[in-house]
């Protein structure tokens, strides 16, 4: 079934001709589920693009006929073609050429589930514009035609029915190329067109063919003072109009513009602030499939004169006494030169106002009045200042004080010797290094994209069975057996422990959404996570989630923080490594991977993680958990879960950690020293000093931080289990890393050589003790200190037996 872009039905197509997909403007903004069209010219308006050679991809077992006639078909069309032989390699052959067409052999399940390779390739973000063809068996003249619904379910475009006849494929081909492929390439095309439009300087403003806003972009928003979303999908009509115009205007552009014509002239708009502003409006019908008015585009601008001020339209200001008739004239002359400016006259123009020259002079002298200036110079200030009457040997030492901090990175470490212990060494380095390691001869190694997953699509969650229900009873408790509760859900435990935790913190009657709106986006959030990740999965986020949740508990923590921070950490803990693809920074900034490339490898999979969030929430209103809450309230809890999952990023770690020490625990002692003296054991001003914006900023970080690699910390069995499931992902990194040919980021994360108890005891000698004992001066978590203690006796025993393993060898 094709469809008009406004949904309507135009006829019926056999299957075997192809559907092809195409956005309404509407969708393409705001993200909706995808509407069929006709693959006509006119769709898509009178775009000339100019494209590379297409290229197609075979996936066959086997050579054979079939495979034969499509390479030759693709060699009479003059496509560039590939084969491959498994899903492996077609995956792999797929993520380097970016295939518009891919062919898959369905006819032979034996050597490969074709719907699983379709699938596989469907994960792939490249593959949104891709075409996926499936080449299916005869059937018998005795058997009834089978379903196309699976092939579609598991994302083929269309099927082929086998025949060997070469013109038979190219036929095939050319249906695809002036169909599909040339569609797709349109639509692929539409994000240029549409960030060209973000970033116009003029004011675009699209509307249906029945004046209903379908898009503005933000330099309207700059100069109505609206926001998008507060005027999209609302009629020309239900917006403020200003008094300004002249009665019959409306009617004289209505009458214009439905006509098919363009109108061009001045308009007074009324601004949110209610002023009115004069603008220079041209709109544009835009004619769509059966050549009727589908949309009409308005650019506008504000109208100026050429000393680039704001134009009034007030006789009495226009020919007041200072200009006479004929420079009234000129003035309307310059206005049909469309606010061109003579330069010349400008600069020259002694009576009228000060030059661009004298302009451009004051502007940098107000600028340098200004009273801006960052702590860290005025720190630099006062050292120089100290300088000029110091003795020599004093003034040196503060030069190099001076050296230090001007730095870029004041909070990060420096190993004494790379030699001294490679285990710590290489877990520093391989946690904390964000930027591209490069090989030999400066070659950057392309890998991969690794971040992409196919997400399942959320189910109807039945009652909590009594099991597991009785399992979240002890929830509350810092020993509470997440693995238990993974082995009980089938590897759901976020969703289950999610609902459990967000309901006993009142998250629905905050956010204002329903318990099945929550229910919706934990499932979605949980089928985000990789279960083929050893540790990063989401029983790992359910951990960090409870974690968090323990922390939040805790009667300081508690008084220091509002419910929005609540929510937010909740939040940030649910989501905080949503689609991790169970490698590090530096993996893939070393492969080239597209998420590096899009975040500058600069906290690449934190980055990825907080957008990815809002991305899954905001594409369903059954699944947006934020749907219903105030505008500002929205915005600080999204600033909120973003800067804490960002914490999470290890190249900041001791940055964060010295923070929190020397902004809070530092203070707070001498509140309390104070406070002892006089006799009160928690004073108002403790209380002020905790609550302050950037102080409840500082907790929220060292709360999800902590949550986030409490492991060590955890009972001696999860401990174990824990130091064995990221080994078992830093071991499959490594492995990875030899057979692509990159850079080992942790040597010593080698699965024949690796000593796990070093590891261990390296990552909490050089991250977890510090970071721990000050959350817990903080918020005192003795089970949590005592725990951490035994553990590292544990680990050490084994080092010190010479053991490489998670547990000691039996006895003999």
């Amino acid at each position: 079934m094709f469809l008009d872009i406004n949904g309507k039905m135009v006829r019926n197509v056999p299957f075997s001709f192809g559907l092809c997909y195409v956005l309404s403007l509407q969708e393409i903004l705001t993200g909706c589920s995808l509407l069929q069209v006709s693959a006509t010219e006119e769709c898509l308006g009178p775009m000339r693009l100019t494209q590379e050679p297409i290229q197609v991809l075979l996936v066959f077992a086997k050579e054979d006929g079939q495979s034969d006639a499509f390479w030759w078909a693709c060699d009479r069309a003059g496509f560039r073609c590939n084969i491959a032989r498994t899903p492996e390699s077609a995956v792999e052959c797929f993520l380097d050429k970016h295939h518009e067409i891919v062919v898959i052999d369905g006819r032979h399940s034996r050597y490969f589930e074709p719907e699983a390779v379709c699938r596989m390739i469907r994960a792939t973000k490249p593959s949104e514009n891709t075409v996926i063809l499936a080449v299916v068996p005869q059937k018998l003249p005795e058997q009834e035609e089978p379903s196309v619904l699976p092939l579609l379910c598991a994302g083929f475009s269309r099927r082929f029915v086998e025949n060997s006849s070469v013109a038979a494929c190219y036929n095939e081909l050319l249906q695809i190329e002036h169909g599909e492929v040339r569609c797709q390439f349109k639509l692929r095309a539409c994000n240029s067109v549409f960030t060209a439009l973000e970033h116009c300087q003029e004011a675009v403003e699209i509307t249906s063919e029945d004046h209903i806003l379908q898009y503005v972009n933000p330099a309207f928003e700059r100069m109505t003072g609206y926001h998008r979303g507060e005027v999209i999908g609302k009629e020309l009509t239900e917006l403020p109009k200003s008094d300004k115009n002249r009665a019959d205007l409306l009617d004289t552009i209505n009458t214009c513009i439905k006509k098919g014509k363009e109108w061009q002239g001045c308009y007074y708009a009324r601004k949110k602030s209610g002023d009115s502003i004069q603008q220079q409006v041209k709109i544009v019908p835009v004619f769509g499939q059966g050549g009727k008015i589908r949309h009409f585009v308005a650019l506008k601008r504000p109208h100026f004169d050429n000393n680039n001020q704001v134009h009034k339209f007030n006789k009495e200001e226009r020919c007041s006494g200072e200009h006479s008739q004929s420079e009234c004239h000129s003035l309307r002359h310059r206005d049909r030169r469309k606010d061109s400016i003579d330069a010349r006259s400008v600069s020259s123009r002694g009576s009228d106002g000060p030059s661009l020259q004298n302009r451009r002079h004051s502007s940098v002298a107000r600028i340098h009045s200004m009273t801006i200036e960052a702590p860290i110079t005025k720190v630099i200030n006062i050292i120089n200042a100290a300088q000029e009457n110091s003795p020599v040997t004093v003034a040196e030492a503060l030069d190099r004080v001076l050296e230090i901090l001007r730095t870029t990175e004041l909070y990060s470490p420096q190993l004494a010797s790379k030699e001294d212990d490679p285990h710590t060494n290489d877990l520093v380095g391989g946690l904390m290094n964000d930027g591209m390691r490069r090989l030999s001869g400066n070659e950057y190694v392309f890998s991969k994209n690794m971040s992409q997953s196919q997400l399942a699509i959320p189910v109807t969650l039945n009652d909590v069975p009594p099991s597991i229900a009785e399992m979240l009873n002890d929830e509350e408790c810092w020993d509470f057996n997440i693995l238990e509760l993974e082995a009980a859900t089938h590897k759901r435990p976020l969703t289950y422990l999610g609902l459990k935790i967000f309901t006993s913190f009142g998250v629905c009657d905050f956010l204002n959404c329903s318990e099945a709106t929550l229910r919706s986006w934990l499932q979605l959030i949980e089928a985000s996570y990789h279960s083929s990740n050893s540790y990063h999965n989401s029983t790992h986020a359910a951990d960090v989630l409870h974690a968090t949740a323990y922390f939040l508990r805790r009667e300081r923590v508690k008084s220091s923080l509002d419910q929005l921070d609540e929510v937010a950490a909740l939040i940030a803990a649910t989501v905080h490594d949503v689609d991790h693809p169970g490698r590090t920074n530096s993996f893939l900034c070393n492969a080239g991977s597209e998420l590096a490339i899009l975040y500058n490898d600069t906290a690449v999979l934190e980055s990825h993680h907080a957008a990815l969030a809002f991305q899954l929430t905001n594409r369903d209103s059954k699944s947006n958990i934020f749907k219903n809450i105030d505008r500002n309230q929205y915005r600080t809890l999204r600033q909120s879960v973003i800067d804490m999952v960002l914490a999470t990023e290890m190249t900041r770690h001791f940055e964060h950690v010295s923070k929190f020490v020397n902004s809070i625990n530092k203070p707070m002692a001498a509140i309390e020293e104070t406070s002892t003296c006089s006799g009160n054991s928690e004073s108002e001003s403790q209380t002020n000093f905790r609550n302050s914006a950037e102080n409840r900023l500082l907790i929220k970080r060292m709360l999800i931080k902590c949550a986030d690699v409490a492991n060590p910390c955890r009972p001696l069995e999860l401990c174990i289990e824990w130091a064995g499931r990221i080994s078992e992902e830093y071991f499959a990194q490594t492995d990875e890393e030899k057979r692509l040919g990159l850079p080992v980021v942790m040597p010593v994360f080698d699965r024949n050589t690796c000593s796990v108890p070093k590891s261990q005891i390296s990552f909490m000698d050089y991250f977890i003790t510090d970071m721990f004992d000050a959350l817990d001066a903080f918020a005192g978590l003795p089970i949590l200190m005592e725990h951490l203690s035994e553990n590292y006796k544990y680990w050490k025993t084994l080092d010190e037996g010479r053991c490489k393993s998670l547990r000691p060898p039996p006895p003999s």
